[in-house]
């Protein structure tokens, strides 16, 4: 697969730290941005790369020439073959891509130049290839949902909304970002070539909304742009940590595995409805706390509601988006949320028969753990589950994990939890941080 970055912008909001370099040349740990993009590729198979430039374009042309040669920062060999689409005039972020078309016979990797990013391209590859879409983007949470564009989708990760800042939104959503990495079909080039600048976004790729030709790939590995001299500064204190590679999902991944009910909102029974959802006192603070640290935050949760007919998908999704708008609104946000529809007694009115069996993923059944494992190769081991039941800790003890029972102002029962703690931001604190309190 081809891999097209577009490094022709100029960085008007970082231009006090560019000046006289392309924003894509801004150095990392004493690299280009662009090298450690072009290092990634050439590391995961990735060899034959076209670049689209036009601001200070000989800066980024004479560094790294045809790719045949050396770094001038490591003496390394570059190890890829690199072809130029120079820019006369400014053609948006997307207007170059119908100019080269006739070099992208199959589908391509598609980067912006001036993102960090470390991220493991090959699963990105098969997701795209397996759902067969005309445009995979690549979509994660963040910390600030609720000002940024959002992408909405249906279960099977078809897009069925694009919603940019200007939009408007519902009341609750999901934490889904677009982060501006992209696998397209050379099929949306077709046609005439457009005059002018051209928006991948709002031109090419918002419209396959609801088509079902578009498709996101949730993740929660290191994307990040430099827009502005912050940023830039986040992203190089993220690389020298070594925080940015950890994230890449060919590195074995921890995570905190966290009940809904009882542990993150209020326990009410059978929750069945958003308007009963209520975050408990410290739980997003610990969530973002956990983000902060580099764990994985996925939510495993029974919902028999559903197979007892109490409870629809739709209604246990507006539920879930409640709980992500919440969170969102607080900079914290989930990896992943894992549910078990099923309930193995028969005999309520309105059940589901389908769905009234016995399964592997219903808590003390380690199922959704296990699946999570596989999808962010997860160490189970190293990873905890943190509950306020016994199938929950049995469910962890099940996948290897360790445990973590909370109980607030009750004798913990004998479970042979791992660690008991009165709330998750207690547990957060204790655990994971080391001391008393957050």
């Amino acid at each position: 697969m081809k891999a097209v970055i577009m490094a022709g912008g100029r960085g008007t909001r970082i231009a006090a730290l560019s000046k006289d370099l392309p924003k894509p040349m801004l150095p990392i740990d004493g690299r280009p941005i662009l090298e450690w993009e072009l290092e990634s590729l050439r590391e995961q198979g990735f060899t034959e790369v076209l670049i689209t430039v036009g601001y200070l374009a000989p800066a980024i042309m004479d560094y790294f020439g045809d790719g045949s040669g050396c770094s001038p920062q490591t003496g390394k060999p570059f190890g890829i073959h690199i072809e130029y689409f120079v820019e006369t005039e400014p053609l948006g972020n997307a207007g170059a891509l119908f100019r080269i078309r006739d070099k992208l016979d199959k589908d391509f990797l598609l980067l912006n130049g001036d993102v960090m990013f470390d991220i493991d391209l090959r699963r990105f590859a098969a997701f795209h290839k397996a759902h067969c879409g005309l445009a995979t983007l690549f979509t994660h949470p963040n910390g600030h949902p609720y000002d940024s564009g959002l992408i909405i989708a249906d279960g099977d990760q078809r897009v069925t909304q694009w919603l940019t800042k200007e939009d408007a939104r519902p009341q609750y959503y999901r934490n889904r970002v677009n982060a501006g990495l992209h696998i397209l079909n050379p099929e949306l080039l077709q046609g005439e070539i457009p005059v002018g600048k051209v928006d991948l976004d709002r031109q090419i790729l918002k419209p396959l909304a609801g088509t079902g030709k578009l498709v996101c790939y949730d993740s929660p590995e290191y994307v990040k742009d430099m827009g502005t001299p912050e940023r830039y500064a986040a992203v190089c204190a993220d690389v020298h940590s070594g925080r940015a590679a950890a994230r890449n999902l060919c590195r074995k991944q921890k995570a905190v595995f966290l009940d809904r009910d009882g542990t993150i909102n209020r326990y009410v029974g059978f929750l069945r409805e958003p308007d009963a959802f209520e975050l408990l006192p410290g739980s997003a603070q610990a969530i973002r706390k956990i983000n902060e640290l580099g764990w994985l935050a996925i939510v495993v949760t029974n919902q028999p509601v559903i197979a007892r007919g109490e409870v629809t998908e739709a209604q246990l999704e507006a539920i879930h988006c409640k709980m992500e708008t919440l969170l969102g609104k607080e900079g914290a946000w989930l990896d992943a949320i894992y549910y078990c529809p099923h309930h193995p007694d028969k005999g309520f009115p309105g059940e589901r028969a389908e769905l009234k069996i016995h399964c592997s993923c219903r808590k003390p059944a380690p199922g959704m753990l296990m699946e999570a494992a596989r999808r962010f190769n997860i160490d189970l081991a190293s990873s905890w589950i943190v509950g306020d039941g016994s199938r929950d800790i049995q469910a962890g003890k099940n996948a290897g994990c360790k445990t973590a029972l909370l109980c607030a102002d009750v004798v913990p029962p004998k479970l042979e939890q791992d660690w008991t703690a009165t709330s998750l931001y207690n547990f957060v604190g204790q655990v994971l941080c080391g001391k008393k309190e957050l």
